[in-house]
């Protein structure tokens, strides 16, 4: 059983920053791709940024240049580091790992940007 359990969600006012963190049961290595997903009060979970096995890096359109995702094969553990944050960045993040056949999910982290 893997689990993924996320830290640093918060309230922030706009032009703030927020450091996400997850960490992982197992080597973060075992995974195709971890990454991180947000869901917003009646909007679809929607991927955030990914960082595959080999460590390429894949963000949505609305946090390129402001967010970047960064791992820690020490620690076992995968970051967000969310810079120049908005309001429409409200929403539940959710840590995600990508196994061979399953996907696993973290229960989620609240991050709130006052305007």
């Amino acid at each position: 059983q893997v689990q993924l359990v996320e830290s640093g969600g918060g309230l922030v006012q706009a032009g703030g920053s927020l450091r996400l963190s997850c960490a992982a049961s197992r080597s973060i290595f075992s995974f195709n791709a971890m990454g991180w997903y947000r869901q917003a009060p009646g909007k679809q979970r929607e991927l955030v940024a990914r960082i595959i096995r080999g460590g390429m890096t894949d963000y949505a359109d609305s946090v390129k240049g402001r967010f970047t995702i960064s791992r820690d094969s020490v620690k076992n553990t995968l970051t967000l580091q969310m810079n120049s944050l908005k309001p429409e960045d409200t929403a539940v993040y959710y840590c995600n790992a990508a196994g061979t056949l399953l996907d696993y999910w973290g229960q989620g982290t609240q991050v709130t940007v006052s305007s």
